[in-house]
């Protein structure tokens, strides 16, 4: 099913991006949370595909709005469960679900912690409540931020971009009053944001490793010219902007 998603990514966008800097300290074992910006419908996809590339021993689960799941059911085939984010009582689902997903040491529970979308720009990032409340009912997770960003750079596609920020242990928030936990985890996911942000702004691949890459070039008569070109030339076409291979 991740194979779906990933032609899906392909066809759709250039590359998806990792900061050189910005690969997960994934435990050995233990719950993990992975806790996100919210910048685009891309997310699910994001979520999906870095859990199969990167915590690959690990079954992901990540809580979906249930109209949306009722629309795309396919998330729910991968471990997507629908909740309602408007209501108290789809607040406590969000947390019966999480506890049972995190009782287990093998699992990992993606958030999009502002509960909406939102810019990558805003600040503060405004985390919903329930993301601190986690640590509470899973105290010896791990939990890792996880920035996202999207950019167009030289190639018609747009550039999804991620890097995961430092882990902290359950056990370690809990020593905090939740007001000043909610603060520390505001704190590390927009620093992860900010570097990923600088390193996005030179645009420069080097900084970064592709997880995914899709299709270059811009097609139509600007391809085509360039097609011919470089067949008068007597060189090889390469669609790519950046010089790579497609």
């Amino acid at each position: 099913m991740v194979s779906v998603f990933r032609r899906y990514f392909a066809q759709h966008m250039n590359a998806l991006r990792i900061a050189a800097w910005g690969f997960p300290d994934v435990p050995r074992s233990g719950p993990v949370i992975v806790y996100s910006n919210h910048p685009s419908w891309w997310d699910a996809a994001i979520y999906i595909l870095s859990a199969d590339h990167l915590f690959p021993s690990y079954e992901s689960y990540a809580p979906i709005d249930a109209e949306m799941l009722k629309r795309y059911g396919i998330f729910g085939r991968i471990g997507a469960f629908g909740v309602d984010l408007h209501t108290a009582r789809g607040a406590a689902d969000f947390l019966t679900a999480s506890a049972d997903i995190l009782s287990s040491s093998h699992r990992a529970l993606w958030v999009t912690a502002q509960g909406r979308f939102s810019d990558v720009r805003e600040r503060p990032l405004g985390l919903k409540p329930g993301i601190a409340h986690l640590i509470e009912i899973a105290p010896e997770c791990t939990i890792i931020p996880l920035g996202i960003e999207y950019g167009f750079w030289i190639e018609r596609g747009a550039e999804a971009f991620l890097a995961f920020g430092d882990p902290m242990h359950g056990r370690d928030l809990l020593d905090l009053p939740r007001p000043a936990r909610l603060q520390r985890l505001d704190a590390e996911l927009t620093k992860a944001i900010d570097r990923l942000s600088g390193d996005v702004m030179t645009r420069d691949p080097a900084r970064f490793q592709s997880l995914i890459e899709g299709r270059s070039g811009v097609g139509g008569i600007y391809d085509g010219w360039r097609r011919m070109s470089s067949a008068l030339s007597g060189r090889s076409f390469n669609p790519s902007h950046e010089g790579r291979r497609p």
